[in-house]
């Protein structure tokens, strides 16, 4: 009987920890809900718009009538001692030393123009000049930073001078330098300086 009693007292510790699928817990008492109120929709959030920065204004040139500015040196220039008639120039882009931004391609460009007529030089093409520069790794406007390069170039070009000018001072009244320079010994061989002309 104890056999019998054990088995039946194990059934029901068995059996006791299952619960039936058909019973019910109990429920806990309902609370009545309040009514809730009604909540104003919400928006999503617009995302900012990124601030774009304010373009800046192209700086303003002043209007330099480079050909009146460069005319009168060179025609010092080409009266000077020492210059070899009909020898190969050199016209090296115009150097901007002020403290503003110049318009230095339009400045080359009257000194190519003025030169064009000249009986004393033979001025290299700018066309040669660009595709000299392109042989050396530098861009067709690189302006030489240094006489030395200047002179380098020029004895790639076979040139026998050449024409090495700088704008200076304040950007609203600079003044220009010119100097004529041989190639092969950097000796110059004339100097020149004027007032930009408006």
């Amino acid at each position: 009987m104890k056999k019998y009693f054990l088995i039946v007292a194990m059934a029901a510790l068995i059996l006791g920890g299952c619960t039936l699928p058909n019973q019910q817990q109990p429920q806990q008492p309902e609370q009545p809900q309040q009514p809730q109120q009604p909540q104003p929709p919400v928006n999503p959030p617009v995302p900012e718009q990124p601030t774009v920065p304010p373009v800046p204004q192209p700086p303003k040139f002043a209007n330099i009538d480079w050909t009146a500015t460069v005319q009168p040196m060179l025609a010092k220039m080409l009266k000077a001692d020492g210059v070899q008639s009909g020898s190969v120039l050199l016209v090296d882009s115009v150097k901007n030393s002020t403290n503003g931004s110049l318009q230095t391609a339009k400045a080359t460009d009257a000194l190519r123009t003025a030169l064009s007529n000249n009986t004393t030089f033979q001025v290299i093409p700018a066309e040669q000049l660009a595709s000299a520069k392109q042989s050396l790794g530098l861009s067709p406007d690189d302006s030489l930073a240094s006489v030395s390069k200047a002179i380098g170039l020029a004895n790639i070009v076979k040139a026998q001078y050449v024409l090495y000018s700088t704008v200076s001072g304040d950007v609203k009244s600079p003044t220009m330098s010119m100097r004529l320079i041989t190639a092969p010994s950097g000796e110059i061989v004339w100097s020149g300086r004027g007032a930009v002309q408006n």
